[in-house]
């Protein structure tokens, strides 16, 4: 698992809330990680990226122990809910961020960037402020900044969740290209069946704190033995 994601044996307490993982989830694979509100799928990613520190346990990403790394030291990129992008600042710039906190960009990174946002469906928005755009447009910007980072781990925590229908079925698509094209291992928070059947190849349930179901994606589909599971199922 070069490239792999696993949580040994991590423990973590915030307020009273007491979350336990254990897993080891496969290189090159989409994986969705679902579950109900507020069972544990944020602070999963969290402890991936480093935002959350586990009180026990281990964590390793991309073969190499990060659980004492800082975020930006982790091979992860970030794709959330909330774009987080600079309202002062345009979206070459804002992109640019992705691969210089410093904004240090050689020819080839400018290029870079301009493809990226031009992958997306944004070509020529390079001088463009986020309070210029749509709702899609901005989260489209914000998936053009991991595009760039070009690391081995993509996590996203409902990127299309505020998007239209339509425009949710084309990210889906292009986040499918854009993995084919580099083999990277993805996890994806997401609260929609279809968007799992349309994109994982393996899923992830978790409830109250803790890992309830790690299965491929149609075994995953097919399970009904879990109450909670069968309800995100029949949603």
């Amino acid at each position: 698992m070069a490239d792999g994601i696993k949580l040994e044996n991590v423990e973590l307490r915030l307020g009273t809330t007491d979350f336990r993982f254990d897993c080891a989830l496969p290189s090159g694979a989409v994986t969705a990680i679902t579950g109900p509100s507020g069972s544990g799928k944020s602070t999963f990613l969290n402890i991936i990226a480093g935002f959350e520190v586990p009180d026990m346990g281990r964590v390793f990403v991309a073969g190499e122990d990060v659980t004492e790394k800082h975020p930006s030291e982790r091979p992860v990129s970030l794709v959330f809910q909330d774009h987080n992008l600079f309202a002062h600042l345009d979206l070459f710039t804002n992109v640019g961020l992705g691969i210089s906190p410093s904004l240090t960009l050689s020819p080839e990174h400018r290029k870079a960037i301009s493809q990226a946002l031009e992958r997306v469906g944004l070509g020529g928005y390079e001088k463009r402020l986020p309070g210029t755009l749509s709702g899609g447009e901005r989260q489209r910007a914000a998936f053009a900044r991991a595009l760039v980072r070009n690391k081995p781990v993509l996590l996203m925590d409902e990127p299309f969740a505020a998007l239209d229908p339509g425009l949710r079925i084309s990210m889906a698509g292009l986040l499918l290209d854009l993995h084919r094209e580099t083999g990277n291992t993805v996890l994806i928070v997401t609260h929609d069946p279809k968007e799992l059947n349309r994109l994982a190849d393996r899923a992830l349930f978790i409830e109250q704190g803790q890992i309830m179901l790690e299965a491929p994606a149609e075994e995953f589909l097919g399970r009904r033995d879990i109450p909670s599971l069968l309800e995100f199922l029949s949603s």
